[in-house]
């Protein structure tokens, strides 16, 4: 939270001991490069981290955000449809019981079959017994005395030309969907393995917004000549600092996990195939849960019980 301050008759931004601790987590940066930051950046995050990384002083690493949540993701696959799926539970112990395992794979075999377009729409399908998905979940809550939730899913459709691939990890933690056009079965699953190791964020450089492109492009040429790098030679590190970020976000120019002498584009190519579609979902990212200090926990239940 940035709260407005008075001084000299001006406003300014008085920034909070908490948005400098998330700056620092974010960035790996100093508390005073951190706060410094925030106060040029009028208390804006995203300029805080454009300032800390034109300055040089950190490289803006990327964070997927607060993973707190257990449960299983999975894939079903049915004929031209293929679903993945996430399901939280409360707790890990849950997550790896049988009944919860089969609870997850019945939810995403009945996805992929009648493709819902929405989760409460999800929840109103039904097996062949007659029992809904809803009906499902709530069983299964009564069983382990936790909430059990669908969190969300996605069907992808493809043609009879393309191949699914898909992989697991760690017995659903972290689950990959992929589609290409062409190749084979077995290079769909190498390249969804790829994908949930690197973690791309789009299918090529084709689907970056132009927008994310220029912001990108701007902040590495205030990087460079915060450098002291002559400007005649800027523009050449620029394109070559912009290829590296490319390589980092686009399945298409990453370099592929297996071979890594090649990109996973180049890769696909080699197989007679060509990149289409891929999902990720990794078990309760984006999740943020509350976290408790124990020992305060405690010493106020003995305060309060006096």
């Amino acid at each position: 939270m940035v709260k407005l301050i008075f001084r000299g008759g001006q406003i300014m931004a008085s920034i909070t001991a908490k948005l400098v601790k998330e700056l620092r987590d974010k960035t790996s940066v100093g508390m005073m490069d951190a706060k410094k930051a925030l106060v040029a950046a009028e208390g804006d995050m995203e300029k805080a981290v454009d300032y800390l990384r034109e300055k040089g002083i950190a490289k803006a690493e990327k964070k997927s955000g607060n993973v707190a949540a257990n449960g299983l993701a999975q894939v079903a696959v049915d004929g031209n449809s293929a679903a993945i799926a996430e399901i939280n539970s409360e707790t890990d112990f849950v997550a790896t019981n049988d009944t919860f395992k089969t609870l997850v794979n019945n939810i995403t075999d009945l996805i992929a079959a009648q493709k819902p377009a929405t989760v409460d729409v999800a929840l109103e399908l039904k097996n062949a017994d007659g029992e809904s998905v809803q009906d499902m979940i709530i069983k299964q809550t009564q069983v382990t005395s936790e909430n059990v939730s669908l969190r969300r899913f996605q069907v992808v459709e493809k043609t009879d030309s393309d191949v699914f691939g898909h992989y697991l990890h760690n017995g659903g933690q972290i689950a990959a969907l992929v589609v290409l056009e062409g190749a084979d079965e077995a290079t769909a699953k190498n390249v969804a393995m790829h994908v949930a190791a690197v973690n791309p964020e789009f299918v090529s450089r084709n689907d970056i917004p132009k927008e994310r492109l220029d912001h990108e492009r701007d902040v590495l040429k205030k990087e460079a000549l915060n450098e002291g790098k002559p400007e005649n030679i800027v523009e050449k590190m620029v394109e070559g600092r912009l290829h590296k970020f490319l390589a980092e976000i686009s399945l298409e120019d990453q370099a592929f996990v297996m071979d890594s002498d090649q990109t996973v584009g180049q890769y696909v190519a080699s197989k007679g195939g060509k990149l289409k579609a891929f999902v990720r979902y990794e078990v309760g990212e984006g999740i943020e849960v509350e976290q408790k200090d124990l020992a305060a926990e405690i010493n106020e239940q003995i305060n309060g019980s006096k």
